[in-house]
């Protein structure tokens, strides 16, 4: 299994005790893995915890050659982001690729209207040698799942556990 690992675009550039403001991490769970993203809005951290649902499969870099849109509803945030990243492993697995830059719009709010989720993927096809798949997400669950600001910083953080 991973472990736990950080990763932002402008990582390199910030000390090591610096907020960051848009990220993404695994936490550990029996058999299964947790993924997290934060971001200053829930459309980011759902992007950023996308990325993080990709590096449980791959450490390595995954090109833009081709984008996928998908749609996704649901009654609140929470299983929205169950929603996404299930679409996000539907894609992977139907098309045989991997996605490594993500752009989400969410619109509506918590309640009976719902909200609603559009997403841009891209990425490539598996090349089984140069991206060495780890393992294979099966689908997200609603183990750990949280959809919230944070009190401290006010970043949006985005936390289910995804069975692999």
């Amino acid at each position: 299994m991973p472990t736990e690992r950080v990763e932002t675009a402008a990582a390199a550039a910030q000390p090591a005790n610096a907020p960051r403001e848009i990220g993404w991490e695994h936490f550990p769970h029996g058999a299964d893995i947790g993924v997290r993203g934060w971001g200053p809005s829930p459309a980011r951290a759902f992007e950023q915890a996308a990325l993080a649902l990709t590096r449980i499969v791959t450490a390595a870099e995954v090109r833009p050659e081709t984008e996928v849109e998908v749609a996704c509803e649901a009654p609140d945030l929470e299983l929205l982001l169950v929603e996404w990243l299930n679409a996000v492993v539907f894609e992977m697995a139907v098309r045989r690729m991997l996605f490594g830059r993500f752009a989400v719009t969410i619109e509506g709010e918590d309640g009976p209207g719902g909200v609603r989720l559009r997403g841009r993927l891209w990425g490539e096809p598996v090349d089984i040698a140069r991206h060495a798949p780890a393992v294979e997400p099966k689908g997200a669950t609603v183990t750990a799942l949280r959809v919230a600001r944070e009190p401290d910083d006010g970043r949006w953080s985005a936390a289910c556990v995804v069975d692999v």
